[in-house]
């Protein structure tokens, strides 16, 4: 009995995340469109990854031929490889949700009337890639992403434990690069002020593949080591050393863990052992066995 109520409510656990999952990714999906319909075409503006390639060829298309594409199906398109690259190596479900938000999310760009809310392109520069962050961060939330270039920055940061969105910020320039030239350089260096934007605000809203280290001096190194370890599935490593202030033997716990986990983490090990000295250290990169959270 016990056994089955154990699984009903893993059941509904389940359920609930994923019903979760969907609120999120249509929430997402619904902003995506509103900022493009509203901060991004009033500033002519190219956001990062593919959506921002696809206003590109939009604006092309418009410009050179007079054919108005429509966003969905290119920014589909765009997407079908990097998909593949996703559902191979990260996911199934991420995969599928993410997919869901890049056919609604393009469907909503096509169908929602523009409503320009300021014509000053500065602020819509800022604003619009806040807002985009926003919406982009609420898909990584969700295991999902906006698709493109996060499928990739997200795959390099699976496969080799680097925080890539920066480098993902410098591809988008070059798409700028090109957009300057064509249409102007203007719009396109404000896109660079809404990509910096964008970017520097989900760095903020989102740290799962950004990691820290932990150096803890503490008595009690064994009640540590399980909090460590039931919060973040990650090892630890004990080092015996001496305090040079009262010459007496100490320990040292070393430790990785994800940033968004670190809040946590420091506060149960204050529970165990208040005395404890605990070294915070930003890690730029982690070779080697790391436990990370499944995507699906």
């Amino acid at each position: 009995m016990k056994k089955e109520t154990e699984q009903g409510e893993k059941m509904r656990n389940e359920w609930l995340r994923e019903i979760k999952r969907i609120v999120l990714v249509i929430v997402a999906s619904c902003i995506i469109a509103v900022n493009i319909k509203s901060f991004i075409h009033a500033g002519n503006l190219i956001p990062g990854g593919f959506n921002g390639i696809t206003l590109l060829v939009q604006q092309i298309g418009m410009a050179f031929w007079g054919v108005e594409i429509p966003f969905t199906l290119v920014n589909f398109l765009l997407n079908i490889a990097p998909a593949v690259i996703s559902y191979k190596f990260i996911g199934k479900k991420f995969t599928g949700y993410s997919c869901l938000l890049i056919v609604l999310s393009g469907i909503l760009t096509d169908i929602l009337p523009e409503y320009p809310i300021t014509d000053d392109v500065l602020l819509a520069s800022i604003f619009g890639g806040i807002i985009y962050a926003f919406a982009a961060s609420l898909c990584l939330f969700a295991d999902a992403t906006t698709g493109g270039t996060d499928f990739i920055a997200i795959f390099f940061s699976e496969k080799f434990g680097v925080d890539t969105w920066n480098y993902i910020f410098a591809a988008n320039v070059i798409v700028l690069l090109i957009a300057g030239m064509l249409f102007g350089w203007n719009e396109a260096l404000y896109s660079i002020i809404f990509q910096f934007t964008a970017t520097q605000v989900l760095h903020l809203l989102y740290k799962r593949y950004q990691k820290q280290t932990l150096f803890i001096v503490t008595e009690k190194p064994d009640q540590v080591y399980e909090k460590i370890k039931n919060i973040t599935n990650h090892d630890a490593t004990l080092f015996k050393g001496t305090g040079c202030y009262l010459n007496q033997e100490c320990n040292m716990l070393y430790s990785v863990v994800g940033s968004d986990e670190i809040r946590k983490v420091v506060s149960e090990i204050r529970e165990v052992d208040e005395k404890a000295f605990i070294n915070v250290m930003k890690t730029e990169q982690v070779t080697g066995r790391f436990y990370k959270r499944p995507n699906d």
